[in-house]
């Protein structure tokens, strides 16, 4: 497929106020048209998505990947003061890409421990000309144990990796004191809220919402939870490579 062939991506300006009380720029829109157009061509030899319809992508990708965070006034004004951020198992590039073009004046640090798909976010970079964006190829369970990254960000996302205390022993490392990790996901339960509530506990966080919601156009229920850091993460945690999903908390 060429990227003459690529659907264009829906406006949905309305629903982006709508929804998030907020819609992209002329340029921003742009700008996720071109990412659209990048991830359908290297889908061809990288395997990066199965969402390809260019409403689905919008949708599950673009809205999701924001909805995350663009909701609410005082999570706009700390994206738009600067906030260093870390998408933990980035992928395809997903919330890190989307947070990076709306947000210029975040430092978005995109991870991934798959070589290829790093290589293709360091080319959408170029392609997009983001200077606020940067990709480390590596494990989160050991870069969440170097000084230059542990406890160095403001917020930590992290969407569709892993079990919901591993997706806290992995993020709340990297988070400083004060900041906030990011978990996407879809179904909630009882069993799960368990779970989080007692790895947060051993990992220096406390719940600060649970927020369920309803996607635009497919009206699949979502969430996303927040997690405050209030103190520092034991020096233990994360645990090394395999354990959280092994062993959960």
């Amino acid at each position: 497929m060429s990227l003459e062939s690529v659907s264009s991506l829906p406006e949905m300006l309305e629903v982006w106020q709508e929804t998030l009380n907020w819609q992209p720029t002329n340029d921003q829109q742009n700008q996720l048209q071109k990412l659209y157009e990048l991830v359908i061509e290297a889908n061809r030899y990288l395997n990066l998505t199965r969402i390809t319809e260019a409403s689905e992508f919008w949708e599950k990708h673009l809205w999701d990947s924001l909805r995350g965070v663009a909701p609410k006034q005082h999570f706009l004004d700390f994206l738009h003061q600067g906030a260093s951020v870390i998408d933990i198992g980035t992928g395809a590039g997903f919330p890190g890409l989307p947070i990076s073009i709306i947000f210029p004046s975040c430092q978005v640090t995109l991870l991934d421990s798959t070589r290829k798909k790093i290589n293709f976010i360091d080319s959408v970079f170029n392609d997009l000309l983001l200077t606020n964006a940067k990709t480390i190829v590596g494990r989160v369970e050991e870069i969440g144990q170097e000084s230059k990254h542990r406890e160095n960000y403001d917020l930590a996302v992290i969407r569709a990796v892993g079990s919901v205390s591993a997706c806290a022993e992995y993020s709340l490392p990297l988070v400083k004191k004060g900041g906030l990790a990011v978990i996407y996901r879809g179904s909630w339960t009882k069993e799960e809220n368990d779970s989080l509530e007692n790895a947060v506990h051993h990992l220096g966080g406390e719940i600060e919402l649970i927020e369920e919601f309803t996607t635009p156009l497919s009206n699949s229920i979502r969430h996303c939870l927040y997690l405050r850091k209030v103190k520092h993460t034991p020096v233990s945690f994360p645990r090394p490579v395999g354990i959280p999903t092994q062993k959960p908390l």
